[in-house]
């Protein structure tokens, strides 16, 4: 792992019926979204087997490692709804400061804690939207003869909130 440290390879935000509503990807151009897609499902469970648990904290840690290389960490809202991080430990070039540092083998979930909090933030601008309904992105409630919105969040300011959260990160960052 020399000469790489760890980066955020894809950024997921699920809704409270378990839809995706948004997923992330860094860089977008090397990332398989199949791929990503079948492991964010293969991590429901996890949240599901942990509910009981965590009714007070909102933060899940390491959800699963899917190989030596990719993580998923998980963090639940108070309105149920998911984001997951999939981080890369060898997602780009490390700086001249983290190749002297070449001690750190892998990252704490408190390090996360910061996208996860900058994650919640932009969410809850999306909310505070006046136009956009979170409910017309939940498939139960989606109407089949009118699908007028998508399932999909659409939000340009979101989307690029996101962007800068999965380009910006890294261990040790505190402030997002």
């Amino acid at each position: 792992m020399a000469g790489r440290a760890p980066s955020i390879a894809c950024i997921c935000v699920i809704g409270k019926q378990n839809n995706p509503l948004h997923i992330s990807l860094f860089p977008p151009e090397k990332r398989a979204p199949l791929e990503f897609s079948l492991l964010l499902s293969s991590c429901l469970d996890i949240f599901e087997a942990r509910l009981p648990r965590h009714t007070v904290d909102q933060d899940f840690g390491l959800l699963q490692a899917v190989d030596d290389r990719l993580s998923m960490y998980g963090w639940l809202t108070n309105t149920g709804v998911k984001f997951v991080v999939v981080v890369d430990m060898e997602g780009r070039p490390a700086t001249v400061s983290e190749s002297r540092n070449s001690a750190v083998v892998g990252i704490r979930d408190a390090d996360l804690k910061p996208a996860f909090r900058a994650l919640q933030t932009a969410y809850i601008s999306l909310l505070r939207n006046p136009f956009y309904d979170p409910d017309e992105h939940s498939p139960a409630t989606a109407n089949a003869e009118q699908r007028v919105g998508s399932t999909q969040i659409t939000s340009r300011n979101f989307i690029r909130e996101v962007k800068r959260i999965g380009d910006s990160w890294a261990p040790g960052v505190t402030n997002l």
